[in-house]
């Protein structure tokens, strides 16, 4: 464990097997249909995106948007399209991967954005849900885990570009943010 960790929130086993159900469950619903384009929010996304990826048995396509709406440990709430999509995604079923959602403002206006662009249908996936820090209403179709309000890195998760390379979910020591 990494010393700036307090403790091991969700280990790489219980990633990877809720990989493993989100990916099946994803296959399931979308059999028989268009496959959906997987878009994933850049940076963090980036681990889970790969992860889940392994299990869906669909012939599916991934692209990527890059949105910003932190500094440091808290959000903004000033949404910013740092780079869009390199299609259209006119007609297309969407599931925008996340790594975690949290205020919801994000994913609101990508959702909406997406919408506005001609897409038929924007589900998300995430590995992790902080439903006590939701400002918009906005839930996940496809959820890996919930969890409590700490401030958690790894396994793309990140304070200030570090600790996303971590195969772990870990609570950062409050002394490396306060």
């Amino acid at each position: 464990m990494h010393q700036n960790i307090k403790e091991v929130f969700i280990t790489a086993e219980q990633i990877t097997e809720k990989c493993r159900e989100l990916g099946k469950q994803i296959t399931e619903e979308y059999t028989g249909k268009e496959a959906p384009l997987l878009v994933a929010l850049l940076k963090g996304s980036v681990p889970f995106l790969s992860e889940l990826i392994k299990y869906i048995e669909l012939d599916i396509e991934f692209d990527f948007m890059d949105v910003s709406s932190y500094s440091g440990t808290e959000s903004t709430g000033e949404i910013k399209i740092l780079k869009d999509l390199d299609r259209s995604v006119k007609g297309a079923n969407i599931i925008l991967v996340e790594d975690i959602v949290d205020t919801g403002r994000t994913l609101k206006t990508v959702k909406e954005l997406l919408y506005t662009k001609g897409a038929s249908d924007v589900k998300i996936v995430t590995l992790l849900d902080k439903p006590d820090r939701r400002v918009v209403e906005i839930v996940p179709e496809y959820l890996g885990f919930t969890i409590p309000n700490e401030f958690v890195v790894g396994f793309g998760l990140d304070f200030d570009q570090k600790y996303r390379n971590l195969p772990y979910i870990g609570v950062l020591k409050e002394e490396c943010y306060k």
